[in-house]
């Protein structure tokens, strides 16, 4: 779907805004959503506009963004990924704050993120005569049902399906990821184009860069040595969240295929939570000497980390969401096996390596085709690095939010 919005044409000189920006989750956890809203406010404040961040009580503080946090709930000590009774406590002290600030503050634009952050961001934007733009990285109602929160075609899946067509019609204008959350936009939800502007996740080229320097190679022999993975063993990655709709068993299951047929690999899988699921699977498919699960990792280091593989792996098989992380395995020229979705086709075109939705075998096969054949691989790995620099740079997402700052403040 080509993006239909009106904002290619704005052409007024555009003004620093105050840009006060909702982040309904425990801001920064070095995952996913969170990559995006801190490379969207840096963007931002590199062209020039104050941003402020509001957030949850947890998270890890950043030394070059302004963040304020809501009050602690003190029966619940941790919150970090999916859905969860507590939000509804977490998300009223967040619209507390959230007003709170903006008094102060008084923004120009009210720039909110997830679900949880247009409603918050709707009340604010009616009460202070604000201009909201809602930042949607995928479907409230389909993220619940692949969390296991809900049932699909319950009572409550048609409840938080009401709520959600209400939020989405909240904001002048919605920022979505992928053009597939627009079409969901429209079909599902029947949100106007006009409303709509497809800003998709993008990637940092020059940090996610592939192996150039001795001191870099260094290092990641460094770390490899520390793993204690064999000079002659392939090494293959995969970073994000451990879940069963992240693909993470369907990943352990093909990689157990691709060992049984004698294939000399190793896997590191990077990420949380659920780590201590994941190793007792590993241990039950007799693999859990060729895979390493270091856990959450700084996102600073993801880049070093990542240079370890030379292949990488993306087995989400959520539809709505978006896959970032693609975007950092592109960048770092690494051949991505993902499954067959329209997001990642969005990501990868005709340079990824795909398989059938689900398919533990098949996605095992694509793997292989990849480790028989390295030319062919590095071939991939310079090609998406190519796209990935050509239509995922963030300095080009930043002057696109800054065009659809201009059209709503007008």
């Amino acid at each position: 779907m080509a993006n239909a919005s009106p904002l290619l044409f704005v052409t007024e000189e555009i003004l620093p805004y105050r840009v006060l920006m909702i982040a309904p989750t425990s801001f920064f956890l070095d995952y996913g959503c969170h990559v995006r809203i801190l490379e969207e406010a840096r963007v931002l404040i590199k062209l020039g506009h104050r941003v402020k961040i509001v957030t949850y009580p947890l998270g890890r503080d950043l030394p070059d963004l302004d963040i304020e946090r809501a009050l602690p709930i003190p029966f619940r000590s941790r919150h970090e990924v999916g859905p969860a009774r507590s939000k509804l406590l977490l998300d009223a002290l967040l619209a507390l704050k959230s007003l709170q600030v903006a008094r102060r503050f008084k923004p120009d634009i009210i720039h909110a993120h997830l679900h949880e952050g247009g409603l918050i961001g709707g009340a604010l934007s009616r009460l202070l005569r604000v201009p909201l733009v809602f930042d949607m990285q995928g479907s409230m109602t389909s993220e619940m049902v692949d969390h296991r929160f809900i049932a699909a075609n319950g009572i409550l899946f048609k409840l938080a399906y009401w709520l959600e067509a209400r939020i989405v019609r909240m904001p002048r204008l919605i920022l979505t990821s992928s053009q597939n959350a627009a079409r969901v936009l429209i079909d599902e939800f029947r949100v106007a184009v006009k409303k709509i502007t497809v800003l998709s996740d993008c990637v940092d080229a020059d940090t996610f860069v592939p192996i150039e320097s001795e001191q870099l190679a260094r290092r990641v022999e460094e770390l490899r040595a520390r793993l204690q993975i064999p000079l002659s063993r392939r090494v293959i990655v995969y970073i994000g969240l451990l879940d069963e709709y992240r693909g993470t068993s369907v990943l352990l299951r093909a990689a157990a295929q691709l060992i049984a047929r004698g294939i000399d690999a190793h896997f590191i899988v990077i990420g949380f939570p659920n780590v201590a699921r994941y190793q007792t699977l590993a241990r039950e498919l007799g693999i859990a000497e060729r895979v390493t699960f270091p856990g959450r990792i700084p996102y600073e280091d993801a880049p070093l980390w990542l240079s370890l593989g030379e292949i990488a792996l993306e087995p989400k098989m959520s539809a709505t969401e978006a896959a970032g992380k693609v975007l950092n395995y592109m960048a770092l020229g690494l051949p991505v096996v993902a499954f067959d979705m329209p997001v990642m086709r969005e990501y990868l075109g005709e340079y990824g390596v795909y398989a059938p939705l689900g398919d533990a075998t098949a996605f095992a096969q694509q793997i292989q085709t990849l480790l028989d054949d390295p030319e062919r691989a590095r071939e991939i790995g310079c090609a998406v690095r190519e796209r990935a620099i050509k239509l995922f740079s963030w300095e080009r997402a930043g002057q696109e939010i800054e065009r659809v700052y201009a059209q709503i403040a007008r």
